[in-house]
């Protein structure tokens, strides 16, 4: 797989508090929100609800949150959200992809906009950098243990559909279609794997090194603050060496 894998992201989610893990949830319900609106309560007939309900399941948003937020964006007339996506560059050049779910355009555009400039980046037009990354699905199977035997998920893995895998770390990484990504996690987990992560997600086709230790400082904290934003959904980046 070509690009940045985003599991260093997840797994820095993962090792924050319980805290920042509420915070997962109350973006996922605002992106719940904004599917029920435009499409309706129905997941049989909402793909867009369909698949984040299956993405709230695969971050562990209790079934209760979930049905809980369906009825709340079903019955609510105030809360109107807006899907938005912002692009531009963190220090040396690196490609930075932003996606957010607002209720209030120019309070999240000049909060992202604020993050570009204070860590030595600039937010750009919009096609700027968006043409360097493409739609996947990802999965991500726990191997902390070793214990999970590569050839055997690997070949169970294409059995099921995906179209890419890889070790990486701790854990290995499945890549699929974008469509094809819950079937997938569905098949492995039926297996016995341990799924850490699934989601659709963005790679990017090339990827940059960071060598100079203030602009490695920069980037980190670029990526940290748009990621702690309520407003923010995902951050996707081309840099390769990122140790978040």
């Amino acid at each position: 797989m070509s690009g940045h894998s985003k599991w260093a992201n997840i797994k820095h989610k993962k090792e924050k508090t319980d805290a920042a893990r509420g915070k997962v949830f109350t973006k996922i319900g605002k992106e719940i929100t904004v599917a029920v609106k435009e499409g309706g309560s129905d997941p049989v007939s909402n793909s867009k609800l369909r698949d984040l309900i299956q993405k709230a399941k695969a971050n562990n948003v209790p079934n209760d949150n979930i049905e809980r937020c369906i009825k709340k964006a079903m019955g609510s007339s105030g809360e109107t959200y807006e899907e938005v996506t912002y692009e531009g560059y963190g220090p040396a050049g690196i490609a930075v992809l932003v996606t957010a779910t607002t209720d209030n355009r120019n309070r999240t555009a000049g909060n992202v906009r604020a993050y570009f400039s204070k860590y030595h980046g600039n937010m750009g037009q919009t096609g700027c950098v968006g043409y360097l990354f493409s739609d996947v699905g990802e999965i991500v199977i726990n191997n902390e243990d070793g214990d999970v035997n590569e050839d055997e998920l690997m070949e169970k893995a294409l059995e099921a559909g995906a179209s890419d895998f890889k070790a990486d770390g701790e854990v290995f990484v499945v890549t699929t279609e974008p469509d094809d990504v819950y079937a997938v996690q569905e098949d492995l987990a039926k297996a016995g794997y341990e799924i850490l992560s699934a989601e659709k997600t963005k790679v990017a086709s090339t990827s940059v090194t960071l060598e100079n230790e203030d602009d490695i400082k920069f980037m980190n904290l670029l990526i940290e603050k748009l990621e702690e934003d309520d407003d923010v959904m995902d951050v996707y980046h081309n840099w390769e060496n990122c140790d978040q």
